[in-house]
């Protein structure tokens, strides 16, 4: 018998393919990822010189890094970058010295909190160099002289990020974003672009509304030069998305848009509470992933941002213990399936105007009640109708005849559908 496999079960293994990738905001690890991303959907993928003037930013130098790695006095490698890409400092400039353990201490990133684990740390903007190790491997290091070396560049190069375009019937934009900048931690973000990914192929076995846009970049100033190169159209955009930490065991959480009333933040919530699933719905802040970015009051767009435990919610948090093993299929299978419910929400929520206004119209001789002879839930489907026809103002939209009315979404939009099939009603 022939082995099924879940699509959180490829999810998971489209995340162990990208786990061992050194990444950083620039470099060679974020086109091998997309690389991967590119097989399982069509990226257009752009490359931004360094240099470039991007809102108050610049692009900065791309880094890549071919090797880094201590030596103890007996010539042993104790901390390796061939062993994860966590052990080095992102962005490290070349180093090639012996020196002292007391000199190279300094050097040394640590959490002697959790002593097993290794904690991921940048230095993005200030010319630096250092190494990530267990708090119980410094412990273990005996005085004497070690090598030190690390193989990098930092020069001219480009930004990366990548796009990917599910046409809708309109030109108005849905963007789901994540970022691509994070070395091996598999919930932030890796889980994220896989989600993302299964989510692009998923709506596009379709015909949406709205055209969904995937962006796949490295954070902050991978948003932001988005938002720099799309400035001019970004009125397009609608609702959006950000999907962080998709994968842990957690319940969901979904944070809202800096407006706090946006269309996407009133579905996400109407979506989960229906759902019966645990979640929380948390207020804006300026921190944390690329909504800010969106949300920033010059585009204020309303995108919110959707995850399980939020960032630097778990202990494993930027560290080695976010691993293969803290990602759980079932987990990005369910959020995969919270965006799907969502995006069918938002994608069929519309305002429509009641064509018969001055009084009920005769839905009997329109064959609209003969239509559901038979059917188990004939008579929530009548009710929808009646509110339907009722709210048809312009002014309300589906979900709010849902919420008012008590009756399930998909109910109330095939009501509309039957309605505007009739010439009762128009968008």
């Amino acid at each position: 018998m022939a082995v099924v496999t879940t699509p959180g079960e490829e999810m998971h293994a489209l995340v162990e393919r990208m786990y061992p990738l050194c990444r950083s905001i620039t470099g060679d690890g974020v086109r091998a990822t997309l690389d991967i991303v590119g097989e399982h959907l069509p990226l257009e993928v752009r490359e931004v010189p360094t240099g470039t003037q991007v809102l108050d930013w610049t692009v900065p130098q791309e880094w890549n890094v071919r090797e880094a790695w201590i030596a103890d006095p007996s010539g042993r490698r104790v901390v390796d970058l061939a062993d994860s890409s966590l052990h080095v400092l992102g962005y490290s400039v070349p180093v090639s010295a012996r020196m002292g353990l007391s000199e190279l201490r300094p050097h040394l990133h640590t959490l002697p909190e959790h002593p097993k684990w290794v904690p991921y740390r940048t230095s993005y903007y200030k010319p630096d160099w250092g190494f990530c190790l267990a708090q119980e491997t410094l412990d273990a290091l005996p005085d004497g002289e070690y090598e030190v070396r690390i193989d990098s560049t930092l020069a001219d190069g480009h930004l990366t990020y990548a796009e990917h375009v599910v046409p809708g019937q309109v030109p108005d934009e849905v963007i789901v974003s994540s970022h691509v900048c994070h070395p091996s931690l598999a919930n932030d973000n890796l889980a994220g672009i896989a989600v993302a990914a299964f989510l692009a192929r998923s709506l596009a076995e379709g015909t949406p509304y709205y055209t969904y846009r995937f962006l796949f970049a490295p954070g902050t100033v991978g948003a932001i030069t988005w938002l720099a190169r799309n400035a001019g159209r970004v009125e397009r955009v609608k609702h959006g998305l950000v999907l962080a930490c998709a994968g842990d065991r957690g319940s969901l959480t979904y944070k809202r848009s800096r407006r706090g009333d946006a269309e996407i933040d009133r579905v996400m919530r109407y979506v989960l509470e229906t759902s019966g699933r645990p979640h929380e719905i948390r207020e804006f802040t300026p921190y944390g992933y690329d909504e800010r970015q969106f949300c920033s009051p010059g585009f204020d767009l309303g995108v919110g941002s959707l995850s399980r435990t939020p960032y630097a919610g778990y202990p494993e948090y930027h560290t080695s213990a976010d691993d293969l093993d803290f990602v759980a299929p079932e987990a990005m299978e369910d959020t995969l399936a919270v965006c799907r419910e969502a995006f069918a929400v938002l994608d069929r929520n519309r305002r429509y105007v009641n064509l018969s206004p001055y009084g009920e119209p005769q839905l009997g001789r329109r064959g609209l009640y003969g239509a559901l002879g038979g059917r188990s839930d004939a008579q929530e489907a009548q009710l929808a109708m009646l509110w339907v026809l009722s709210l048809s103002d312009g002014e309300h939209a589906l979900l709010d005849v849902a919420e008012r009315a008590g009756l399930p979404f998909d109910t109330v939009a095939a009501a509309a559908d039957a309605l505007h099939g009739a010439g009762l009603v128009k968008a």
